[in-house]
């Protein structure tokens, strides 16, 4: 059982930063790779992007690439995500979300879905004024 908290979120301006935290519960962290989505109002949970648990590859939606940074602790048990010249569309919760990654099958890829991931977070509000 792994237990996910996000951090960090807050009202800010178009154009400002902003460092989300999550940081999970347990000893095995680093078994798992950790993805971003985010749910906008009236809109369905998006995959915003990932990272292995080893923290050598990541992958990133569009949208976000160039501006969006993951990365991760494992001796701290946090994965952050590292927002840039944020945007008013960039609005919405963000949730963190860990899949287990032991065998070649389930570390193979990228992956997009909430269903492809075990744990999530309770989400932090990231807006975005303009």
């Amino acid at each position: 059982q792994v237990h996910l908290e996000e951090s960090g979120g807050g009202l800010v301006q178009a154009g400002a930063s902003l460092r989300l935290s999550c940081t999970a519960s347990g000893r095995t962290f680093s078994r798992y790779a950790m993805g971003w989505f985010r749910m906008a109002p009236g809109q369905e949970r998006e995959f915003v992007g990932f990272i292995t648990w080893n923290g050598q590859f990541t992958y990133y939606i569009d949208s976000v690439k160039g501006r969006f940074t993951i990365s991760r602790d494992n001796a701290k048990n946090t994965v952050y995500l590292q927002m840039s010249s944020l945007k008013p569309e960039d609005t919405a919760v963000y949730y963190c979300a860990a899949r287990l990654t032991i065998t070649p099958a389930q570390a193979a890829g990228v992956p997009r879905l909430p269903n492809e991931y075990d744990y999530w977070g309770r989400g932090t509000q990231v807006t975005v004024s303009s």
